[in-house]
């Protein structure tokens, strides 16, 4: 848990406005051109028109409710010009309506074609990692990365930049607007602005602190969540359910602490803003009935009009700082989804070799491999096949046997040597061909919630239904699959869970005999299945293995005695080499394991 720890402790995240991700996200939008300028425009057109609505309802007031003649004595109302003036209101506020609508459907739209944008290329760059990235950073992590991160991005634009514009816009035009009918009522309730801005200065940086602690918080629940549900079974076996659930309370009492330390800051703002607003209304009204009844040079339109731009003022002013925490949510999420855009995991690509007929003549010479720095896994190893032998490699847990078969697919880079392919060596191949000519039917077989046939192609439309079911009685297992409820469309639950790890291993071989490789790598495949599955898993195996190159990473030895070679390894060295029948008469290490193991059979 401590490297969990350790990956959210470094996503640290400076209280300074993040310009530089807000610059690349609006980038990302600004490219769809047609849509953020139509934003804009209606944005621009949207805060005039609110802008001019209280002008125009004083200036009603004035002109056709309260009348005076020219001795200043009231007269009745103009009720024609007022019904026309109700009239052209109504068309104000449709078009006001219409535009409003126009800006929030776009900005959303904008919003979510920019989060697709990020998550298809966030997805493509993180399934080209090498597999060391993942061995180091939790799934939840980057589930969170993938889903929930990319999710706020969305606020920058559906709740953050653009309606920010239109609010700034508005604000500018009130302003304007309440300069132009009276410059000294207008001075009077600008004071307020000052105050505003400082308000939501306080609040900005405040939420940005707990809108971090939000989303590490909600990372850490994410991993938790999904690491206990990958290892239901261990849970279950050992009794753990209690612990882990007090474990899951407690992480989502952190979550809930975080939310409730957000709602917290949001219910202290906006009492605050209406106190400053209805600070400025009392002096609104103090300073412009001053002004009406002592002076004349103010209307009572003109102090309804204030009043309801003091309204208008403090709204915007109040969404400004939700506006501005929405932007910060979002670049929180930008700036951790941008940490893995920038952070190239990939194994370097430089081979432009492309390999056409394949042999499948394997080389390693002296490699050395260690998967962290200064601690190696492999120790100087050298062997050799030739097209259509099969070599098996043997040794006790940790000698390195599968880390053999991952450098040669190229899952990782080695530290010195080389491995060589038909005399190529693999790094000046492309990885793509490369791996396109080896297959790994690995010992713990993943099988993904789809079907049957959709399992097996993995997504090669090449492959027909008719060349799987050939390839399936080629290597006996057809009638397994049809005695399936749905034959080879039969649904796979997550991983396999629905079918036994036998079952899995036939799939697996199937799917390698399909896709027809140069070279197959059988890692402890024939382990830990049942009697029945066993046969048909050996029939499939010397098909499989059959005119092609295998590399064969065996625990149980009875399965590799007819093997051209057999290299047994020891603390990341090879130790001995040769057929069953050699090595046994060296009475060596080969020679111990399999007599351990033979005794232990008969015991069995």
């Amino acid at each position: 848990m401590s490297n969990t720890q350790n990956q959210f402790s470094s996503m640290s995240e400076s209280n300074k406005f993040d310009f530089s991700g807000l610059k690349r996200v609006v980038k990302i939008g600004v490219s769809y051109r047609g849509l953020f300028f139509s934003v804009v425009i209606f944005a621009i057109l949207s805060a005039i028109v609110s802008s001019l609505r209280p002008y125009l309802v004083g200036n009603s007031i004035d002109q056709y409710i309260l009348l005076f003649d020219q001795n200043n004595n009231p007269i009745a109302p103009d009720l024609d010009g007022l019904f026309i003036f109700l009239l052209i209101l109504a068309g104000i506020l449709l078009i006001e309506v219409l535009l409003s609508f126009s800006v929030i459907y776009l900005a959303n739209k904008i919003a979510q074609r920019v989060i697709r944008y990020l998550r298809v290329r966030l997805f493509d760059h993180i399934i080209k990692f090498k597999l060391g990235y993942f061995d180091r950073t939790p799934n939840g992590v980057l589930v969170t990365r993938s889903v929930s991160d990319i999710e706020t991005i969305a606020e920058i634009f559906n709740n953050g930049i653009l309606t920010l514009m239109v609010d700034s816009l508005r604000i500018i035009f009130i302003i304007s607007i309440m300069y132009y009918m009276n410059w000294m009522v207008a001075s009077v309730v600008i004071i307020i602005l000052p105050l505003m801005v400082i308000i939501t200065n306080l609040f900005q940086k405040a939420l940005k602190k707990v809108y971090q602690a939000e989303r590490t918080v909600t990372a850490k629940l994410n991993t938790y969540v999904q690491e206990r549900l990958s290892g239901m079974t261990i849970v279950q076996l050992f009794n753990r359910e209690e612990r882990e659930f007090e474990g899951f309370k407690s992480i989502n009492k952190e979550l809930r602490t975080a939310f409730l330390k957000t709602n917290l800051y949001f219910a202290l703002l906006f009492p605050v803003v209406d106190v400053v607003s209805a600070l400025a209304i009392g002096l609104l009204l103090w300073f412009g009935g001053l002004r009406t009844a002592v002076h004349g040079d103010v209307s009572v339109g003109e102090v309804m009009a204030f009043i309801s731009y003091i309204t208008m003022l403090t709204q915007p002013m109040r969404q400004i700082a939700d506006r501005f925490n929405s932007i910060q949510r979002g670049l929180i999420g930008a700036d951790r989804v941008f940490k893995i855009l920038d952070d190239d995991q990939t194994l370097p690509n430089h081979g432009k070799e492309i390999l056409t007929d394949v042999k499948g003549k394997i080389e390693f010479e002296n490699v050395f491999f260690s998967y962290i720095p200064d601690n190696p896994v492999l120790k100087g190893i050298s062997f050799q096949t030739e097209p259509g032998q099969t070599i098996a490699i043997v040794g006790a847990t940790g000698a390195g046997k599968s880390t053999i078969i991952n450098l040669l697919s190229r899952f990782y880079d080695i530290d010195s040597g080389d491995i060589k392919i038909d005399n190529k060596s693999i790094y000046s191949l492309d990885i793509s061909n490369l791996r396109s000519h080896i297959a790994v039917v690995l010992q713990d077989v993943f099988l993904f919630n789809s079907t049957i046939y959709e399992n097996i192609i993995l997504g090669n439309e090449e492959i027909s239904l008719e060349q799987v079911q050939q390839a399936a009685k080629e290597i006996g297992i057809h009638d397994f699959i049809l005695n399936l409820p749905k034959g080879y469309h039969s649904e796979v639950s997550e991983r396999g869970a629905s079918l036994s790890v036998g079952q899995r291993q036939l799939i697996s071989f199937l799917r390698a005999y399909v896709y027809n490789p140069e070279i197959l790598v059988l890692d402890e495949a024939t382990s830990s299945i049942d009697t029945e599955s066993e046969t048909l898993i050996q029939n499939a195996t010397d098909k499989l293995t059959k005119g092609r190159t295998s590399v064969v990473i065996a625990h149980r030895l009875a399965t590799i005695q007819q093997a051209d070679q057999i290299i047994v390894m020891d603390d990341g060295k090879i130790v001995e080499k040769g057929t069953h029948q050699e090595l046994l008469d060296k009475e060596g290490y080969y020679h111990k394991l399999y007599e351990v193991q033979f005794q232990s059979n008969e015991y069995s």
